[in-house]
């Protein structure tokens, strides 16, 4: 097992060397000039220019400049942002439990539905229940989240005014956070009313952010029951004489969850990606909308750094399927 691990960390390697190169280019392929936003795009004299331009360095050539950007990162050094002059580790560490937050409750809402849903129209495979639901599936999975987002809004915050449009929490209640996660923190406040209020504002963005993985875990999943049940053992257990509930619950589910189980690590790590437009749709103080801001602000080191550790995460969550996979089924690390 330790060798299969050591091979995909060396695998992964290269990828986090190409993503950083990839990260270092793409974001100086955006329009725009940070010397600009820092200086408010005001007229100053070109001596000023030129001496911003030198302490951003960006007045060396490119291949210096990545070579610089390599020697920080190896020392830990994300930058300091231009807009805000902080760390760009610490802003990304500040803001990231957001995103985790919104993430977890997504991808709950993703499983605790895909998964039984996946099952129901695997077992009553061809009715309409089944066809249904693999429709419904494909629309969730088809639709754009930009959409989907504003329509709920618009239903559930305009017109019934059940839930709340933006933000973590009300601005009624007010402490200082010590976990960085809303619910927690607002348990840990003691304050009435705060879980409640922090809970209600997940319910939109969770269920916007979660209706791709479930759609695509229950489609996995479907398929895979489909392809268990037509096995020997689950024909035998039911000319035994189990009930359908043993039948279907503790040996075709257990044996169809590995697949299931890499959807949904795989599916967790893409949360973190897909995010960015959940977050500025429903103004999440997370670490999507901060990237957004950092493209319209051209502040190149939140930029690449917050690109970059987020592609470090999803590199790490595929790992971590991997080997969740190999301990499984031990001829995977065999490669067999």
């Amino acid at each position: 097992m330790l060798a299969f691990i050591l091979r995909r960390l060396a695998l992964t390697i290269p990828t986090l060397l190409a993503l950083m190169f990839l990260t270092f280019v793409a974001v100086r392929l955006v329009p725009g000039d940070p010397v600009e936003v820092r200086t408010g795009e005001r007229g100053i004299s070109p001596e000023r220019l030129a001496q911003f331009r030198h302490e951003l360095g960006l007045d060396r050539p490119i291949w210096q400049q990545f070579g610089d950007y390599m020697g920080s990162l190896l020392q830990g050094d994300f930058g300091i942002s231009i807009v805000t002059k902080e760390p760009v580790l610490k802003e990304f560490l500040t803001l990231f439990p957001a995103t985790l937050e919104l993430s977890f409750f997504a991808m709950l809402f993703a499983v605790v539905f895909s998964v039984p849903f996946g099952v129901l129209a695997a077992v009553k495979r061809g009715s309409i229940f089944d066809q249904a639901l693999m429709g419904i599936a494909l629309f969730g999975y088809s639709m754009p989240v930009f959409w989907w987002g504003l329509l709920l809004v618009l239903m559930f915050s305009v017109q019934l005014d059940l839930l709340p449009v933006s933000g973590r929490i009300d601005l009624l209640y007010y402490f200082e956070p010590v976990t960085g996660f809303m619910t927690i923190d607002g348990w840990l406040s003691g304050q009435e009313g705060a879980v409640s209020s922090a809970l209600s504002h997940l319910v939109l963005p969770s269920i916007v952010l979660g209706t791709i993985p479930l759609a695509a875990i229950a489609r996995m999943t479907r398929s895979s029951m489909l392809e268990v049940l037509e096995e020997d053992y689950v024909r035998t257990a039911r000319a035994k004489g189990l009930s359908p509930f043993r039948v279907i619950g503790l040996h075709a589910l257990r044996n169809a969850l590995i697949p299931v189980v890499t959807t949904i690590g795989l599916q967790g790590g893409t949360l973190l990606a897909g995010a960015v437009m959940t977050e500025t749709i429903f103004a999440w103080p997370g670490v999507g909308k901060w990237l957004i801001e950092s493209i319209f602000r051209r502040d190149y080191p939140a930029l690449q750094g917050g690109v970059l550790l987020i592609s470090v995460l999803l590199v790490l969550v595929n790992m971590s399927v991997d080997v969740l996979n190999a301990a499984i089924n031990p001829r995977i690390r065999h490669g067999r």
